[in-house]
């Protein structure tokens, strides 16, 4: 097992600013067991085989999402009822006092069912764990239900409920239950041009008593559900990538040197690829693919295809999640992603978190029959 002990940057500890000191000496030492032991507590998700999972009905919950709307009524839909949440007791002062909380960042709950059997998979975890914990209790979503969580990629408004979530709940959550991620490049450090955006706490999942999978391809979620595996640039597609990773170990936190591509353990920080992010995807009897994006660096459109290529399914019923085209990449490309989007014919576009006002704004002009906003507490029931 190689590490590059000089693989740092300046500073002095995981919160400055751009990274911690170099493992070297005993934190070498502390890198390579560290290694060893979260290989023995990590494994290669099923990949997905020719039987791909149909399930009957398939009901996603926006958990954390950057908005919150009032009165707006119920809907149905072809193949689709819209159950919406108000923000929980509108008089001052009286009870109860527990309100529904919008932040920036994603999560979200699907219950899938296939005859009798049902399964619940949380996607993502939101930017702060006092906002999830606080919207799952409001909306009843039980950990101790839960058959697999699925993290999307390595960043902060996507993960950084993790821990909080976990230390509440470990004591309810199913023993080894499968925490998905993309690859070893989700766990790399990352900054920002503001400065340092954290790192993915290895350490907390194997606390939790969780079986760490990774799905760099194509894998089965709890049965029902299937992740894309990493997503190939086959469009137009050149979204707005904002974050720098760097490889190794530091304080504890980071990606193992040895597990990442050699081209990428420069020493210093890189232009992030995004190689590792995956969506989390099913495919509802009789409706097609449900698609949910989670954040779209990759690409949307890039998503989408990448679920229809490994399902072998073309229909697609439903894309929900972060479609992250945002304003700076300006209303021709926002208008190219739409005439992208118009000839895979979805059934309903519902954009959540990253997609962007802009996109919104023209995607309901262009298709006003497909297009529906995403909220917390918003349940959106395929199949039903």
């Amino acid at each position: 097992m190689l590490f590059n002990a000089c693989n740092c940057v300046s500073g002095s500890s995981l919160l400055s600013a751009y990274g911690p000191l170099c493992a070297g000496g005993a934190g070498f030492v502390s890198a390579m067991v560290a290694s060893m032991v979260a290989s023995a507590q990590t494994a290669r998700a099923q990949t997905l085989g020719r039987a791909i999972p149909e399930v009957d009905r398939l009901a996603v919950r926006i958990v954390t999402d950057n908005m919150v709307i009032q009165f707006v009524p119920a809907e149905k839909r072809d193949g689709l009822t819209i159950e919406r949440r108000t923000t929980g007791n509108l008089i001052p002062d009286a009870w109860p006092r527990a309100s529904l909380n919008a932040e920036w960042g994603l999560s979200m709950h699907a219950e899938s069912q296939r005859g009798g059997e049902v399964r619940n998979v949380l996607i993502d975890f939101g930017y702060t764990p006092e906002v999830l914990l606080n919207n799952m209790a409001i909306l009843k979503v039980d950990p101790a239900i839960l058959d697999a969580l699925v993290l999307s990629h390595g960043h902060y408004d996507h993960f950084g409920g993790m821990v909080g979530f976990l230390a509440a709940n470990k004591s309810k959550l199913k023993s080894k239950m499968p925490f998905f991620v993309g690859g070893e490049d989700c766990f790399c450090l990352r900054k920002t041009p503001a400065g340092n955006f954290g790192a993915l706490d290895r350490k907390a999942i194997f606390e939790a008593n969780l079986e760490l999978m990774m799905a760099e391809g194509p894998a089965i979620v709890a049965g029902h559900g299937f992740t894309t595996g990493r997503i190939g640039q086959r469009s137009f597609e050149t979204p707005l990538r904002a974050t720098s990773e760097i490889v190794g170990i530091f304080d504890g936190f980071g990606c193992y040197p040895e597990k990442m591509p050699p081209a990428k353990n420069t020493g210093g920080y890189i232009p992030d690829d995004f190689e590792h992010e995956i969506a989390t995807n099913y495919v509802v009897k009789d409706r097609g693919l449900v698609v949910l994006t989670s954040c779209s660096h990759r690409g949307v459109i890039n998503t989408v295809k990448q679920a229809q290529e490994v399902s072998g399914i073309d229909k697609v019923h439903a894309v929900i999640g972060g479609f992250h085209v945002v304003p700076p990449l300006g209303d021709d490309y926002i208008r190219q992603t739409i005439e992208a989007f118009k000839e895979i014919d979805p059934d309903h576009l519902i954009p959540a978190h990253c997609s962007g006002d802009r996109f919104y704004d023209l995607a309901r002009q262009a298709m006003p029959d497909k297009v529906i906003h995403s909220a917390v507490g918003t349940r959106f029931i395929f199949g039903a």
